[in-house]
């Protein structure tokens, strides 16, 4: 009777385990932790560059920025790791940005994040916000912005859903601050797929992976019981 109860309780944490998957993430390198930059210091990366894994810059520069770097009055977190990017490179100003395709089932639809970094800085040098334009195969899915009133690089998050037209897409952000505006984040993008049968196969959670090897082991104890 009890290796009974004990094989239905394998039974049901099987069932959850499958019924409760971690989406994966499509985007490559989507908190810009590599390549590695000076700590306290920045690299920048020219027009069409690949050297930022995953990702290809568009316009005239963009740049990896250290954590622990700071300038004037202001200081500069990433939002995620020890690496964030910034849109308008290293005094550039122009739309420019970064790219990346990803793996997609046309028909799906697919739900990006990302953080935008903004200072609002009183000498004016690092502006007062950050926008950002997102882009879907190149064509400008929504502008955001971040008015955080810090000397520190403050994080927001945004959300976008968009249906896939094909096996790939191009998601690309765009700086779109003014020239004068010297500093624009983006940090810890993600893209999963919402509902859809194509894509990678889902990651199982910590969670359900646990309970697993909980009712494995619990098994185990059973049979041990019985054979004493």
């Amino acid at each position: 009777m009890q290796t009974r109860l004990a094989v239905s309780l394998v039974a049901c944490v099987v069932m959850s385990f499958v019924s409760l998957p971690l989406q994966a993430d499509l985007i490559t390198n989507g908190s810009f932790e590599t390549p590695l930059v000076p700590v306290g210091g920045f690299i920048n990366f020219g027009s069409g560059s690949t050297l930022i894994t995953g990702w290809t810059v568009v316009g005239p520069q963009a740049s990896i920025v250290s954590t622990n770097y700071t300038a004037g009055c202001c200081t500069f977190p990433a939002q995620d790791g020890k690496q964030w990017l910034d849109l308008t490179g290293d005094l550039s100003n122009a739309s420019e940005g970064v790219e990346q395709s990803v793996a997609t089932t046309a028909g799906n639809e697919y739900t990006v994040t990302f953080w935008v970094g903004n200072v609002d800085d009183p000498t004016g040098i690092f502006g007062t916000t950050s926008s950002v334009q997102f882009l879907v195969d190149g064509s400008l899915f929504d502008t955001v912005t971040n008015s955080t009133n810090s000397t520190t690089l403050s994080w927001e998050q945004f959300t976008e859903t968009f249906k896939a037209s094909g096996s790939t897409t191009l998601i690309e952000f765009l700086n779109a601050d003014p020239r004068g505006d010297n500093s624009n984040g983006l940090d810890n993008v993600s893209v999963v797929e919402e509902g859809g049968t194509g894509g990678p196969p889902p990651v199982p959670e910590p969670a359900s992976l646990s309970l697993l090897g909980i009712a494995i082991a619990g098994l185990g104890l059973f049979r041990h019981r019985k054979a004493a």
